[in-house]
């Protein structure tokens, strides 16, 4: 397995790799971004990728998101489209969130991105889909470790910050579009001053 320079690994096809063996053809790839941010939506991204093992190098820089730059993930999030069978983002808002908790909430996201896609087996970052009567592998560090799910992770990321851009317009003393609803201090600032707005997760405890 290839390493960086930080010694984090990349992802490879393995996993997949074993499964097309076994015959399935339609493997998603699902991650999700925004489960610990404190406004917007929880985001989940499905790929399915085509049974083609020099994938690694047509995708050679694509690996879990929080491990890429801003601009890497831009540049990238493109060329995983292109490269993909098919793919999906499905969102589920601050609403969906305090209603459900965000672990059902993130479910829903990741089933609404798996919409028309119609895959054959789920490759997921450790959650599993009892819900989905589909088979599926729940990997410890799944976005670290298949190029699927990194994949994933990379679209879930990308879609999820330009939504965030889009709501700090609506919104524009909170300064979505910098910390995309996480925990910074500006953030706990404004929300200080302001109070939360209406996409601000009433469920989750601020500081």
């Amino acid at each position: 397995m290839t390493h960086n320079g930080n010694l984090h690994p990349f992802p490879t096809l393995e996993f997949e790799r074993y499964l097309w063996n076994g015959g399935f053809t339609r493997i998603a790839g699902i991650d999700e971004a925004g489960r610990g941010a404190w406004a917007g939506p929880v985001a989940a991204a499905a790929v399915i990728l085509p049974a083609n093992p020099s994938l690694t190098r047509t995708l050679h820089r694509v690996r879990d998101s929080k491990l890429m730059t801003p601009l890497a993930r831009e540049t990238w999030a493109p060329r995983v489209k292109e490269s993909a069978v098919g793919w999906g983002v499905g969102f589920a808002s601050a609403e969906e969130i305090d209603t459900l908790g965000i672990v059902p909430a993130t479910k829903l996201a990741a089933t609404r991105a798996l919409e028309n896609l119609l895959p054959d087996y789920l490759i997921t970052d450790y959650l599993i889909f009892p819900e989905i009567d589909l088979p599926q592998t729940g990997l410890v560090k799944g976005d670290q470790r298949s190029l699927s799910v990194a994949a994933a992770s990379v679209l879930a990321k990308t879609a999820r910050d330009a939504l965030m851009r889009e709501l700090d317009g609506q919104y524009p003393a909170y300064g979505f579009a910098r910390h995309k609803g996480y925990g910074t201090r500006l953030h706990q600032d404004a929300i200080k001053k302001l109070r939360r707005c209406e996409i601000h997760r009433k469920s989750f405890s601020i500081p």
